[in-house]
């Protein structure tokens, strides 16, 4: 193999890593897919094919693997290990940036799959409008348009949850200030 093809291969690897554990949730089934992606590109190469852009190119193939694989599942079913819980903390982290990443993650996975991977190019990996609308095989219209849904859907849901989080602080702060002008009024009468 070509020095230079596998140099550029290796560059995408982490940003193709990075799409398919947004897309799967599991770091196993990601490493799986980038793994597919780059087998069937090499394939492809050897066979020699010239790819103009090599980016848009491997995330076209990851995308087209990821649909594989959910085709797969819907016939076959999904096996689910019964060892497989996630073990809860007790407490909530106290790292702001650790919360607000798995709030997005969060927000993320509540958007339908279609406006997710539009928002997932776009805005985490910085493709362009065209780009997206190539690996996706759609429209570009198709492409703003789940991007503005998507982006709505987000701020909608990332500020219920800023509003959610800071309502029972706010009743604790107007029930102590209360309970405080009680116990004042008690005293001075």
């Amino acid at each position: 193999m070509n020095h230079s093809i596998a140099e550029s291969l290796h560059t995408y690897i982490q940003s193709l890593r990075r799409y398919a554990l947004v897309l799967t949730r599991d770091s196993n089934e990601a490493d799986d897919l980038v793994q597919e992606c780059l087998k069937r590109a090499l394939t492809y190469i050897q066979n020699g094919q010239q790819i103009l852009n090599m980016r848009a190119y491997l995330f076209t193939i990851l995308h087209n693997v990821h649909q594989d694989e959910i085709n797969r599942r819907r016939r076959n079913g999904r096996p689910v290990p019964i060892d497989h819980e996630s073990v809860r903390l007790a407490y909530p982290p106290s790292q702001d940036a650790h919360m607000e990443c798995r709030d997005m993650s969060k927000a993320l996975n509540k958007l339908p799959h279609a406006q997710r991977q539009v928002v997932l190019l776009i805005g985490l990996e910085g493709h362009s409008y065209q780009t997206t609308a190539k690996i996706l095989g759609i429209p570009i219209g198709t492409v703003m348009s789940r991007l503005n849904r998507g982006r709505n859907a987000l701020r909608s849901v990332t500020t219920a949850t800023a509003v959610t989080a800071d309502e029972p602080k706010q009743r604790r702060q107007t029930a102590g200030w209360n309970q405080r002008a009680k116990v004042e009024k008690a005293y001075a009468g």
